[in-house]
């Protein structure tokens, strides 16, 4: 694991390969390590780069009043560090969130977006009643005490978790701060980047499980009409971990469309 300094928080992230840069973001509740499938199979290609975000992993603890514009800030430490360019950025679910909060911010580091199974925001993305559904599953989760705490949200898999990654998904959740997933999910709450979405001018890919159901079918469609010349692809048969429940069928249409924007 490299580390960068982003004031005063250490962020962590593995890096594979060598080729143009591909940068992850995992979404809340996980890692890094999420990404396992896709350093392997396209460091042959690509810098493959999976951050731990601040809160998270190997990485320091959020610091107070810690918001989605300094996750930004931190990611585009993180591309900077690689001293390679634009990078093609990747966000999933949460992640994606703030992918697109870099590409408000730093637009000049950013070649593409591969956003997958995101929102703009909870509130830029879902129905009001959704939203306040959510918040309050938020709540009564962060509401037990620390020992029974249980990261794991509803509807993250199509079926049952691949059994291949459970291990890593039990690792991973063993990990998690619950500090930073409830910061998390309340930003999520109040986030709503719809009217960023028309501002896009590169190369957007759109990469949906088609039976997600927290991020649904609907949600993508919205991006591809707000969104200029985005590109949508449907994982069949897979959930909201759209990267882990297809890696093949995942890695071959992020693969194609990175290569297909030099």
């Amino acid at each position: 694991m490299a580390t960068v300094q982003v004031g005063g928080v250490e962020v962590a992230y593995a890096r594979a390969g060598h080729g143009p840069p591909l940068v992850l973001v995992h979404g809340a509740g996980v890692d890094g390590r999420m990404w396992q499938p896709q350093l392997t199979d396209l460091e042959d290609e690509f810098t493959v780069v999976a951050w731990d975000e601040p809160g998270a992993g190997r990485s320091s603890d959020l610091p107070a009043g810690f918001g989605l514009t300094d996750f930004a800030h931190c990611l585009a430490a993180v591309i900077e560090a690689l001293r390679l360019g634009p990078a093609h950025v990747a966000g999933l679910s949460w992640g994606g969130t703030v992918v697109l909060e870099l590409y408000r911010h730093r637009p000049d580091l950013v070649r593409t977006l591969l956003l997958v199974d995101t929102y703009a925001g909870w509130k830029g993305s879902l129905p009001p009643e959704e939203v306040a559904a959510r918040v309050e599953g938020a709540e009564r989760m962060l509401a037990v005490p620390r020992e029974q705490f249980d990261p794991t949200l509803p509807g993250l898999f199509a079926g049952d978790p691949p059994a291949a990654f459970v291990p890593l998904l039990d690792a991973m959740a063993g990990e998690v701060r619950p500090e930073t997933m409830g910061a998390e999910l309340f930003m999520m709450a109040e986030a709503d980047q719809r009217d960023l979405l028309p501002t896009i001018t590169v190369p957007t890919l759109l990469l949906w499980g088609e039976l997600d159901v927290r991020s649904p079918l609907s949600v993508a469609r919205a991006f591809a009409e707000a969104i200029p010349n985005a590109e949508l692809v449907v994982l069949p048969g897979a959930g909201h971990v759209s990267n882990l429940e297809t890696p093949e069928r995942f890695n071959h249409a992020a693969r194609t469309f990175c290569r297909a924007h030099p």
